[in-house]
């Protein structure tokens, strides 16, 4: 029996289903119509630093409120979905419950939001678990979204290069001061991705983007070793009213 056979034979057995529902699919590691109408994707118009997104057009390389008070530690934020209520329990089974059968999916959803990221970075890196999170998990979330988009952008994945050398408690229901104590301090680079770092524009990998402590601290991180650039690129970023 041949590959198309044995799918066909297998897709009888065991159907391919929506990854959000569950509701019959054709194919595998897809969303049906309804699960995927309700998502909200983002692109521009947005903040040219953190990837705020502005509910009108405005100028290239404009700045929200936010960032013109106070620019990140990195140069560019990219989230390709909203993290709302039709995204929270997708998001939550690849997180948490083994649900990894749309990671290229997703990746390829982050290359569409964040090709300008992509095509200028050296390198990819993802956001690194505590040892003790990562053997009760079994993976890290970012570092296999990392993994997808190196394939599809043919880009090198330093999995190794962030070390979350301190152990910090969940972050799920803090606010925004409450994570960046939490973090301080919780990051080093590796000695021996130093060099190889050095002067290479870094293109940082999480799932979600909340208060953006995470990523400002590893982007404060990786510039003090000598990197030229910091972007970021996420799964999904939260979107609240800005102040």
């Amino acid at each position: 029996m041949n590959k198309q056979g044995a799918k066909w034979l297998l897709d009888q057995v065991l159907p391919p289903t929506c990854s959000g529902c569950g509701v019959v699919q054709t194919e595998a590691q897809t969303l049906c119509a309804d699960c995927w109408g309700q998502l909200t994707f983002l692109g521009r118009p947005c903040c040219d630093a953190c990837g705020y997104p502005f509910e009108y057009e405005v100028p290239d390389q404009t700045l929200c409120g936010a960032c013109t008070r106070e620019h990140p530690p990195f140069d560019r934020a990219r989230s390709a979905l909203v993290y709302d209520d039709a995204s929270k329990d997708l998001i939550l089974a690849f997180k948490h419950a083994d649900k990894t059968d749309m990671t290229r999916l997703f990746a390829k959803w982050m290359k569409m939001t964040g090709s300008d990221l992509t095509n200028a970075c050296d390198v990819i890196v993802p956001v690194p678990l505590h040892w003790t999170r990562l053997f009760l998990r079994r993976y890290n979330q970012a570092a296999l979204l990392a993994h997808a988009l190196g394939k599809i952008t043919d880009t090198p994945v330093m999995a190794g290069a962030l070390i979350r050398h301190r152990r910090t408690p969940s972050q799920g229901h803090m606010g925004a001061k409450a994570r960046t104590r939490n973090v301080t301090g919780a990051f080093r680079v590796a000695p021996k991705y130093r060099t190889a770092l050095k002067g290479k524009r870094v293109l940082l990998i999480d799932d979600v983007l909340t208060t953006g402590a995470t990523v400002r601290t590893t982007a404060k991180v990786l510039r003090r070793i000598g990197v030229s650039a910091v972007d970021v690129l996420t799964l999904a970023r939260v979107v609240k009213t800005q102040t």
